[in-house]
């Protein structure tokens, strides 16, 4: 058996995937490169082992698109030059664009469009390549209007504006909702437990269910359309560990309409790539606490 090929015998261990085009040259240098990497035919893609393997395979990823195209940025530095885009979230370095604003699914959306566009992780800002400047034109405006709403003061301008309406009463019940960290899954279609399963509120690990059934106003109200004739019962999840979602592989096809219907379906990469950034994210803070205040207690200012 090939040694490069991932088996169902391997232990599951902390790393990343990528996608590779398929050309021979292109591989051999992957494998130069990562001499731990292997395939694996269940994911058609590669496996790179270790903690970084996410932001060692995007560094060497950027490598070789500037390596395939070096005259690109160029061109597009000189664009930008040309006519520059005025913004406050958006600086001009030599490498590349780098865009940072408040969070935003809108903003996150419109750049993931953009080619070549990647996340720094460790600066918590997005870098868009020169030769990328035309699409990043193209979705700068819905990138700034969307910051713009984001802003704290914008955010807390609208929660003002709406203070004590039905909207306002909507979001806190939404808000009161999510808190319970429950969800509706059909009582005859139950999901498996203790693995990630991607749901309309996002990949959860869910842990269990008393058979509470669960009324169809509230499914409709705060989390999917619920079938008329459908019996649903609660049932309580938590979010996985990095570990647990990088060691899952992802479905090889999208979900069906079937599948969405009933709330829960097994998670596609991309899934798996939002959910793994946001477990890397927690654990980041964790570990800021934790370095913060070595001993796990809270600190209070002192008179």
């Amino acid at each position: 058996m090939d040694e490069t090929k991932e088996t169902s015998e391997l232990p599951l261990r902390e790393g990343a995937t990528t996608d590779l085009p398929h050309d021979r040259i292109t591989v051999e240098r992957f494998r130069e490169a990562f001499p731990r990497a292997r395939w694996s035919d269940r994911l058609n893609a590669w496996f790179v082992p270790g903690r970084t393997a996410e932001r060692r395979i995007g560094r060497w990823l950027a490598e070789m698109e500037a390596e395939a195209d070096r005259f690109a940025d160029e061109k597009g530095r000189d664009a930008f030059a040309f006519q520059p885009i005025e913004s406050r979230y958006l600086k001009a370095a030599p490498a590349a664009l780098e865009i940072q604003t408040p969070y935003s699914r809108t903003v996150i959306n419109e750049i993931r469009a953009i080619p070549h566009a990647r996340w720094d992780a460790d600066r918590c800002l997005w870098t868009v390549p020169y030769r990328s400047l035309n699409e990043l034109s193209q979705r700068w405006p819905a990138i700034e209007a969307a910051a713009a709403r984001n802003e704290p003061e914008a955010r807390q301008a609208r929660r003002e504006a709406i203070k004590g309406t039905e909207q306002d009463r909507a979001f806190k019940a939404k808000a009161r909702e999510r808190r319970r960290k429950r969800y509706p899954v059909p009582a005859g279609d139950p999901p498996p437990f203790d693995r990630a399963i991607a749901t309309h509120i996002g990949i959860v690990f869910f842990t269990g269910t008393d058979g509470e059934f669960a009324d169809l106003a509230t499914v409709s109200a705060f989390y999917f359309p619920a079938e008329a004739g459908e019996e649903y019962v609660w049932a309580s999840w938590r979010a996985g560990s990095l570990e647990e979602l990088v060691t899952t592989w992802p479905a090889r096809t999208p979900p069906e309409q079937r599948e969405l219907d009933r709330g829960w379906w097994m998670p596609d990469l991309a899934q798996l790539r939002i959910a793994r950034r946001a477990a890397k994210s927690r654990r980041r803070s964790k570990e800021r606490r934790k370095k913060d205040d070595p001993s796990g207690e809270r600190t209070t200012n002192s008179a």
